[in-house]
């Protein structure tokens, strides 16, 4: 089954694990099964403002069996990326909440709050509580080229209860604009937090689940790794058949459980006007820019489908549709 083809699991959490404060139907139980048959599961989260302790606390509430050495933060992967840059015990400035100090602190480095202590990094994370203040203490501090600028993630948006809410990217580009700098990125869709999560796990070869391209995907082709996209979160089969080729995952899903099952083969054959692929029972043919869809198993069509588009647009820069796709 797939799940043997690797040796740990990196898994995002909105639209894998859960959708807003309810458990994705299965996902704890499969997680819990991937552990089970001896593969580790690792958390990734682009959150920097809640601990891992935290993290891991909401996890276990949804029954998922975790703990907090198997949560990875962006604010564990910019604290990472700093001490690989900076002397042990070098002054950091904090642009974000208490958690992305604790975890500078960990990397034995010295969180600090003002350019008054004489920091030679600011680190930048979200924070709901941000005030002014704080964004133009790193814009002080970094008028100074020599000071290292990380952040922790560049999201330009956050999910609230209320609704879509802005992010750290936002901030981000707020100190950016007013430095006309731009910042190391340690969190999705970068390579870095991906890379301190297979470190923890003291994994050769995982695999990254997720349910966005531009992030979960992304930052895993980025970190040279195989990627999963598992279809219970934001993206559509449409989304995915037209995904640029940094954003195409290694796998298509339905849900975790398909981790338990075999993978089936995909083969791609030219033809005169574009591209036939099968996997399994079903086919798929492009034809110029039409696309015909022959299958019972509604996955295996669809990966059958992306890999006859992908074939015929192996370059292209912006998401492209097929201009027609029937389904028989």
């Amino acid at each position: 089954m797939l799940l043997f083809a690797h040796d740990a699991i990196l898994s995002d959490l909105d639209g894998v694990v859960y959708a807003g404060p309810y458990a994705i139907e299965g996902a704890p139980e499969a997680l819990n099964r991937a552990q089970e048959e001896g593969t580790p599961v690792a958390f990734v989260t682009n959150n920097a403002s809640r601990s891992v302790d935290a993290v891991a606390q909401h996890l276990i509430e949804l029954g998922v069996k975790t703990d907090a050495d198997h949560v990875v933060s962006s604010a564990q992967a910019a604290a990472e990326l700093l001490a690989q840059r900076l002397e042990p015990g070098a002054r950091v400035l904090i642009t974000g909440a208490q958690a992305l100090a604790d975890c500078v602190e960990a990397a034995g480095l010295t969180p600090v709050w003002s350019q008054a202590e004489a920091p030679v990094a600011v680190v930048q994370g979200f924070n709901p509580k941000m005030v002014w203040e704080n964004l133009a203490e790193a814009a002080y501090t970094l008028s100074d080229a020599d000071v290292l600028w990380v952040a922790s993630n560049t999201d330009f948006t956050i999910p609230k209860e209320r609704g879509i809410a802005p992010g750290n990217g936002t901030l981000v580009n707020a100190v950016a604009t007013a430095t006309k700098r731009s910042p190391l990125v340690a969190g999705k869709p970068e390579s870095p937090i991906f890379e301190t999560a297979a470190k923890a796990l003291k994994s050769s070869s995982p695999v990254v689940v997720g349910d966005r391209l531009d992030t979960d995907i992304l930052g895993g082709n980025r970190a040279h790794m195989a990627t999963a996209l598992v279809m219970t979160g934001v993206e559509t089969y449409e989304s995915v058949l037209s995904a640029v080729p940094a954003e195409r995952p290694t796998y298509i899903i339905e849900t975790l459980d398909g981790f338990f099952e075999e993978y089936p083969q995909v083969s791609v054959e030219k033809t005169d006007n574009g591209f036939t692929a099968t996997c399994a029972d079903a086919r798929a043919e492009v034809d110029g820019k039409s696309l015909n869809i022959f299958a019972e198993n509604d996955v295996d069509g669809w990966r059958a489908a992306t890999a006859a588009w992908w074939a015929q647009n192996p370059d292209n820069e912006l998401p492209v549709l097929p201009e027609n796709i029937s389904r028989d």
